[in-house]
């Protein structure tokens, strides 16, 4: 995730009632004798886990249950997140990279930045690459190609049903060039209908299947933002990022949402000058108006 060669010490954070449990991962982290892994810290108190830390990945919160309405998961994780942001503000290096993946997670990133000022915005994110490696997953399968082949789809919005997967950026690596996506595949029907409603379900399609939700693949989504974060997109790739948005395509400032972005030197960028239809455009709108909702249940709360 942070590169070949760089060694790392783990932080785990846990609750109180399951200390036992997260001891027996730190016992096995430790079994495994990983080259890298330098250290390994297992903890319950805020203010150790965060001790120092140069990047927090925040998995932990409430969990959404059977019936349980978007507000009220916000109501139950607004408390979470305004502590752990006092935590990684008093105690973390003052350069730390935030991930929130923890549900809602545009939400969350919201309340984190409020409560975590001396956290620059841009380094606080939420987790969308899941979202974005089901878009190119879905496309890989419909032209039944390698999903390496495969760039530059794009997720904006939520991390909810309101996202919007957009293919019609995304290009196919071919044996003549690269070529669009939309050229490829030449059924709009099933680029605005099919391809939208299966990567925003495919959550609810996976808990279905398997009675949980997505572990593997959001683990591996993880890594992927992180590293892409930190080492850099290739050149030529955008990837999707839940980000503080500066206003760009007409976005609020300030809210925390899905856009392309490039990395290069731990640093993100929006990619600018993208063509956005009537179609696209109502989707993002739809987004943002979800999140100016989740956002005033949250103040509500605060």
């Amino acid at each position: 995730m942070l590169g070949p060669e760089q060694p790392v010490v783990l932080h785990m954070l846990g609750l109180p009632r399951a200390a036992d449990a997260l001891n027996g991962v730190r016992m096995e982290l430790i079994d495994a004798a990983l080259p890298l892994l330098r250290g390994v810290v297992a903890t319950s108190n805020e203010a150790e886990a965060f001790k120092g830390v140069n990047v927090a990945i925040l998995i932990g919160g409430w969990p959404r249950k059977e019936g349980m309405k978007r507000k009220d998961l916000i109501a139950k994780n607004v408390p979470i997140y305004k502590s752990q942001a006092s935590a990684l503000q008093q105690h973390a290096a003052p350069n730390c990279k935030v991930l929130v993946v923890a549900n809602p997670a545009n939400t969350n990133a919201l309340v984190l930045k409020e409560f975590a000022g001396g956290i620059p915005a841009k380094n606080i994110t939420c987790l969308m690459r899941l979202d974005h490696n089901r878009a190119l997953g879905q496309i890989a399968e419909k032209l039944n190609v390698p999903v390496s082949d495969v760039k530059n789809a794009i997720i904006w919005g939520n991390h909810s049903s309101t996202q919007f997967p957009d293919a019609s950026h995304a290009t196919i690596r071919t044996e003549l060039g690269e070529r669009p996506v939309t050229e490829l595949v030449a059924d709009e029907k099933w680029l605005r209908e099919e391809f939208v409603s299966t990567v925003q379900q495919r959550g609810a399609a996976v808990i279905k299947a398997r009675k949980q939700s997505s572990s593997l693949s959001a683990a591996s989504a993880a890594c992927d933002h992180m590293r892409d974060w930190i080492l850099g997109t290739p050149k030529g790739t955008w990837v999707s990022m839940g980000v503080c948005s500066d206003g760009s395509y007409g976005i609020p400032e300030g809210t925390f949402f899905s856009f392309p972005v490039t990395c290069d030197k731990g640093e993100w960028s929006i990619v600018q000058g993208l063509q956005i239809d009537d179609f696209a455009r109502s989707k993002m709108e739809a987004s943002t108006s979800e999140l100016k909702e989740e956002k005033a249940v949250a103040i509500n709360i605060l």
